[in-house]
């Protein structure tokens, strides 16, 4: 079997930054065990896999198909660059004809339309709730060891274990702070974490471009020691830094070495937009 497939990079208007997905357009039902091994084959953080809901859709005209996330370990719930890569190769690639595309997922409908500057995707938000620091001191230590931690939320929707760093940080600080990512899944092997986000307040006045608050990610639990950007980690983020910054709108910098930037909206509905670029740098044929 022949399965088209690209490689894009979300988040940034820029070949090689940003965060790369696979993205695989699925003519015919596929298996768990070949979509599994697909995406090892990859090794990215995450490939998706499109596919037709009815015999009858095609990938140029039909508006509507099913999406599924896998990182090199297992299937994941939720996945924003990956949504965000899919959309802009049925968009630039495939040249779908539609402004907007709905996409059926574990996490319910997702949609992603077209903007003049990148895609906006439509995602569900979710709350994190303060988490006491002592039952989870030493996960947070090992991470990052003696750095200052001004707040700690958990999303159970998630399984994202939120950590705002103290506002006496600066930008550079996270971009550089060495995070020990090894140890965790065996210091935290109930399942109740799935990720780490660390984040920080933005820096006011004088900043070019300026964005309201900074993150960085990590998932060793499902084998990714680093995510570069990640859509998701902003459905706890957004709402997280409108409370405390009291706007709506926000512009967001994730600070890994490839780097990526969001436009995020508070809707009224409870649900945010996610606004980024991406750059589609491979396109081929696999053969399985």
């Amino acid at each position: 079997m022949k399965l088209p497939i690209f490689i894009a990079d979300a988040f940034t208007a820029t070949a090689f930054r940003g965060n790369p997905a696979a993205v695989c357009l699925l003519e015919n039902t596929l298996d768990d065990d070949s979509h599994q091994l697909i995406a090892r084959e990859m090794n990215l953080s995450e490939t998706a896999f499109v596919r037709k809901l009815q015999p009858t859709d095609n990938f140029t005209q039909s508006s509507h198909f099913g999406l599924r996330w896998f990182t090199p370990e297992s299937e994941f719930p939720l996945c924003g660059h990956a949504t965000l890569a899919s959309a802009a190769v049925l968009f630039h690639k495939i040249k779908n004809t539609n402004s907007t595309l709905t996409f059926t997922t574990m996490s319910g409908e997702l949609k992603a339309r077209r903007a003049e500057d990148g895609i906006v995707l439509d995602f569900p938000l979710y709350p994190a709730f303060p988490q006491d620091f002592h039952e989870v001191e030493d996960l947070i230590k090992a991470a990052i060891g003696d750095t200052l931690v001004q707040d700690i939320r958990y999303s159970p929707d998630t399984k994202n274990l939120m950590v705002r760093l103290s506002d006496s940080y600066d930008r550079s600080f996270l971009e550089t702070l060495r995070v020990n990512t090894e140890p965790l899944p065996r210091m935290e092997k109930t399942g109740r974490v799935k990720g780490l986000i660390l984040t920080l307040r933005g820096e006011p006045g004088g900043q070019t471009p300026h964005y309201d608050f900074y993150s960085r990610y990590f998932a060793p639990w499902v084998g990714v020691a680093e995510d570069p950007v990640t859509g998701s980690a902003h459905t706890i983020l957004g709402p997280y830094w409108s409370e405390e910054l009291g706007k709506k709108d926000m512009r967001a910098f994730q600070c890994s070495r490839r780097g990526g930037e969001l436009d995020i909206a508070l809707r009224p509905d409870g649900r945010v937009d996610l606004k980024g670029g991406a750059a589609i740098v491979l396109e081929g044929t696999l053969t399985v």
